[in-house]
């Protein structure tokens, strides 16, 4: 049966964030308003690197505040954000999914913020303390090269099973759940689908001999199956159309037919930024339907939050694809036990 959206449940367990902040300009002056040449901003991004670059520069031509972005996955961004939290280097995290905003939340990274552009954006798809809205949707998927499979006799994987097969021996390529958050979705899947943590980490260490290796980003196995070193790659399923449309002809979707895990990736403020006032402003402006569109035009084809974007035949069909009853409070709880038992019972074992 095809499971719908499940009401976020509170990340209120982990508590909400506030501080007032200023904008301090170049000369290093307080600046609560100033014209848009004094303000500078830092982004740390979770998107592809083309949309991340999009992003910033229409909010740059759209407001004159200066805005620059670092490529980070979520588990990247965590680990820089708590080594520098008295002294943050970002001011806004955008992109990446909103488990990985929960374990920032608990470290104590970000600052709650009500966003007055939030109450366009459906209930499911924010924080309910204000921690992170949701702008967009992505759906982890297979992301298979059918040429390659086609010439070992197989068939494009409809199934977790399907992966564990012998006959795909170094022919699975995946991220590491420790600094992406992309595989950490892979990885709770398999905790929900199997009713346990055990039995997640059990089904990895079984999917473990037939991974060629473990990536640091995300949306790489995309480009690995595409390229003709593996046969499957796991990347949500807008990452793979992406790369198909850039040119990897031969690769094709499929999504597991017992559930699947998806994301919602997510912007928030950080935690004692030096320019939360124009942090805000581009939060504001991400979570709006004009700057949601901007992915489109990338070849980012994210499902959308805010009603009112627009929408396109590239991106997943909810209402065909069997989804699991995603927690993402719980997901962020469990992150660090769980990514440190991967790392010891799964990634550190030779395979056999």
């Amino acid at each position: 049966m095809k499971k719908n959206f499940i009401s976020l449940i509170a990340l209120g367990a982990v508590g909400a964030f506030t501080l007032s902040g200023c904008i301090v300009n170049e000369q290093g002056s307080d600046n609560n308003g100033g014209n848009g040449s004094e303000q500078s901003l830092t982004i740390a991004c979770g998107a592809m690197e083309d949309l991340c670059q999009k992003w910033t520069e229409t909010f740059t031509a759209q407001t004159g505040i200066k805005t620059s972005y670092v490529r980070l996955s979520s588990g990247e961004t965590v680990a820089r954000l708590d080594s520098a939290k008295d002294n943050p280097e970002f001011d806004v995290w955008h992109g990446g999914p909103v488990d990985g905003y929960g374990a920032a939340v608990e470290k104590g990274l970000i600052e709650a913020y009500d966003s007055p552009t939030a109450k366009e954006i459906p209930d499911k798809y924010k924080d309910p303390n204000h921690n992170w809205t949701g702008v967009y949707v992505g759906v982890l998927g297979f992301c298979s090269n059918k040429k390659v499979l086609d010439e070992k006799g197989l068939a494009v994987p409809e199934s977790w099973s399907d992966l564990l097969k012998p006959e795909l021996k170094g022919q699975v390529s995946t991220a590491h759940p420790s600094t992406s958050g992309t595989a950490f979705t892979t990885l709770w899947t398999q905790v929900v689908l199997g009713g346990s943590e055990n039995a997640g980490i059990d089904y990895m260490k079984k999917m473990h001999a037939n991974v060629l290796q473990y990536t640091k980003s995300g949306t790489a196995p995309g480009q690995i199956a595409g390229r003709g070193e593996v046969a499957v790659g796991l990347v949500f399923s807008h990452d793979c159309v992406k790369y198909r449309d850039e040119g990897m002809k031969d690769l094709v979707v499929s999504f597991p037919k017992e559930g699947t895990g998806y994301e919602i990736g997510g912007v928030a403020l950080i935690k004692n930024s030096k320019h939360s006032e124009a942090a805000k402003k581009y939060i504001d402006w991400a979570i709006s339907a004009d700057a949601q569109n901007i992915g489109q035009t990338v070849g980012s084809n994210q499902i959308l939050t805010n009603p009112n974007a627009k929408t396109n035949d590239k991106m997943a069909k909810l209402d065909e694809i069997n989804l699991i009853d995603y927690d993402f409070a719980a997901a962020a709880a469990a992150k660090p036990e769980l990514t440190k038992r991967f790392d010891e019972e799964v990634a550190a074992k030779p395979r056999e």
